[in-house]
Parts: structure tokens; sequence; C-alpha cells
């Protein structure tokens, strides 16, 4: 042992098999010589049972004091139960951002997503995350880097905040395989763009102009038959667009659709005698299982969004989606004095929290409500409260104004008083 420093590394001689040479006032801090001549500075410690080793860097390249200097760092980590020739040994090992992106999709969003889930999330790695971030080791990615690629997006606020979603499960599950260390994903703390929710409610005469004009593009064959259906039984059932195109007949069991796998998994939705009506009107084929038939034997209707546009404007509903017809269900349900809970359990929410964007509209009822209970109150007062008028106004003569129906109190002086 010696004090590692210039003078002591250059006079070190290689040998037919290498060696180590270690500092006597550093403990664990050392240089290697290999036969060729090469030496290496390195930190040695024992983790877990096993010895490990950190090269610091070749002699050349890295100065012994400078060596020194990463030593006692590389040290001071281990002295805290850090692992540093680990962290290393994993960082050399890290997959590219590309690689995780493509494990991501397959392992995880194949299997566990929906379709049409699965297909913003291939759109978002495709277009916005692998371009950005592909080439990059998984373990590089920092929240500056994240915040970056949000900021970047930010004339497309809706989705700057979609893309941020797919990267924080990526990471997530960086984190489950091992890939990077607990707590460490980089998409925490980085705030969304604000999200004003498209809300748009049909008035009941919406609704019937609509329920009007469905009846005549299905007459006058401008509107396939199957799509006008569709649409009907979209705002009878208040049933995700989805969950009316795969439907089947085999999934109508009495007063009950049936649904195995909806958004949020097995569904039973009660249906009365006006869905009944409208399921009785849809012409079922005999080689195709779904209600909503396709143009493609043995398929269910596709293409839903183009006859809607034409729909829409024949009935001046320009800007109304489909899925607001959902929204109008829910409206009814709410303003008809329903639990905001029942609410969600017809809609098919998992969580209360979803369903709460519609408690807003609950200020209907509770008015009405509100108004019956005054009537009611109102029908006990004595006559001469119903009809006599109210003073004009406060008496200037005296010292104190008092105002009918005020709750006791202290009271206010008249300002002659004052």
């Amino acid at each position: 042992m010696t004090k590692i420093s210039k003078r002591t590394v250059d006079i070190l001689k290689p040998r037919e098999q290498d060696y180590f040479v270690w500092d006597e006032e550093l403990k664990n801090f050392g240089i290697r010589v290999l036969p060729s001549g090469q030496k290496t500075f390195l930190v040695q410690y024992r983790n877990g049972g096993r010895t490990r080793r950190v090269k610091l860097g070749r002699y050349g390249a890295l100065t012994a004091d400078e060596a020194r200097k990463e030593a006692h760092a590389v040290l001071g980590k281990v002295a805290k139960g850090e692992n540093p020739a680990e962290m290393i040994s994993t960082y050399r090992r890290s997959s590219s951002v590309a690689k995780v992106c493509d494990r991501f999709y397959t392992d995880h969003v194949l299997l566990r997503c929906k379709p049409s889930t699965q297909r913003e999330y291939r759109r978002c790695l495709d277009i916005f995350i692998k371009p950005k971030f592909g080439a990059h080791k998984i373990t590089d990615i920092t929240r500056a880097d994240v915040s970056e690629l949000h900021h970047e997006l930010r004339d497309k606020p809706y989705q700057a905040n979609r893309v941020l979603q797919v990267l924080s499960k990526l990471f997530n599950l960086t984190e489950v395989w091992g890939l990077r260390p607990d707590g460490s994903n980089p998409c925490r703390h980085v705030p969304k763009n604000r999200e004003n929710k498209r809300e748009r409610f049909l008035s009941p005469s919406e609704i019937q102009k609509l329920f009007q004009v469905l009846d005549e593009a299905e007459r006058d064959g401008s509107e396939g038959h199957h799509a006008c259906a569709a649409y009907r039984l979209l705002l009878l059932t208040g049933c995700r667009l989805g969950e009316i195109q795969t439907l089947k007949w085999d999934y109508i069991d009495g007063d009950y659709m049936r649904l195995p796998d909806s958004k949020t998994g097995a569904r039973k939705i009660p249906i009365d005698q006006t869905i009944k009506l409208a399921l009785g009107r849809i012409k079922r084929l005999t080689d195709n299982p779904y209600v909503i038939a396709g143009k493609v034997e043995g398929q269910h209707l596709t293409d839903l969004q183009h006859p809607w546009q034409r729909i829409r404007l024949r009935a001046n509903l320009e800007g109304v989606r489909i899925h607001d017809l959902r929204h109008t269900y829910a409206s009814k349900a709410v303003n008809s004095g329903l639990p905001i809970q029942m609410v969600g359990k017809l809609l098919g929410h998992t969580q209360l929290q979803t369903t709460m964007r519609y408690a807003h509209l609950a200020d209907e009822p509770i008015r009405q409500a509100a108004a019956q209970v005054a009537s009611g109150m109102g029908e006990l007062m004595s006559p001469a409260s119903q009809t006599e008028p109210l003073p004009s106004g406060p008496s200037m003569t005296g010292n104190v104004v008092s105002f009918p129906g005020r709750p006791k109190g202290p009271q206010i002086q008249n300002s002659n008083s004052l």
C-alpha cells in the first residue's frame, strides 16, 4: 500500500498479470495495472456479501487527485447504503425508450386496454413519445424532459395531457419491471393543462326534433336503418357508443341488456317497454349476431360518425357530438331527481367522482322542491299575511328603524339620532 499520487502511479510497471495497488490513506481506493500497461482507478467495497468494484476512469484521462475526489463521492454513497456498482450495471443494461415503448404496448396495452384505447396509446407512442425520447435510455429521462415535451405541445392542450398520461403509466410500469428505481416517475408534479369539459345537453325540443329527423332519414333512405337505430338506442339507454355498436342480440335477456365486457367490465342495463319497442323496430339479420349490423357480413357497423354529421346538420344540432347523447341521458336522469349514485349506476360508472360532473344539473329539481315546500307553508299563512302589503319604507320619525321580517339582533339607529 502506498499513497496514490502522480509520482507513485508513474513508476508502476506492467507485469505478466494484472495487479492492484491500494491507497494507504483512503481505504478501498486503488489502481489496477494491466499487462498492457493500462492503469485504471477504482473503488472496491462489499455489498450483500459480494465484492463490488466501480471503475473511476483511466489514468491519463483522470489525474490521481481527480480520481481521489471521485472515490470519496462513491464511498460516500456506499456509506449511505447505496450500491453504486449495481446502479452503473443497471444503467449499462438499460433499454432505450423505444424498446420500452414496444414492451409497454405488447405487455400492457394489448392485454389490458380496449381497442379504442389501444389506438390512442399507439398514436401517442408513435407520433410524440418515440420521436422525442426513443433513442435515449429509459433511465436518462428526467422531469425536465417530460415537462419540455408537454410544453412543446401547448398548442394542443388536450393532446399534451393525453401524452403525459401515457408517459406516466409507462414509467409506473418501468418501476414494476425493475428498469427504474421506485418513486422515480418523471411525470410526477408536471402540471396538466386546464381542460374545459365539453358538456352539451339536448333540450326536450331538440330531442323531439332529433327523433323526428331520424324517422324521416330512415323513411326516405338518406341514412341507413341500423345507423338511425343506433342513435335512438344511445339516447334511450345512455350507453357508450362502443357498447351499442358491439351489442349482440344474445346480450338481450328479458328486461336487461347484459354486456359481458364494457369499458368498466361486465354490465347489466335495464330496458323498459320504450327500449324494447325501439329494439323491435330493428331489422334482425339471420347471418349477423349484432344489433347494429354493418355492411360487412357478420360484422357490426363501424362508421357512425359520418352519418351523424349529416343527421345533426339536418336537425340543426351543429357541434353536438355522439357522446353528447349520453350526456343528455345523464342530465335527464339527474333532473328527474334521481340520486347521483343511482345515475352513476345507470351510466356504468365505477367511481362516484366521474358522475359528479353532472351534480350541478340537480339545481332545477331542488328549486322545484323548495318552491313546493314554500307553497305548502304559504297555505298555512293567515289571509292577512298573504294579502296585506308590507310597509313601503322605514319611518323617519323614530330613532330606530324596524325592518319587517329581520331576525332579532342589534338594531340600526336612524341617522337623525347620530
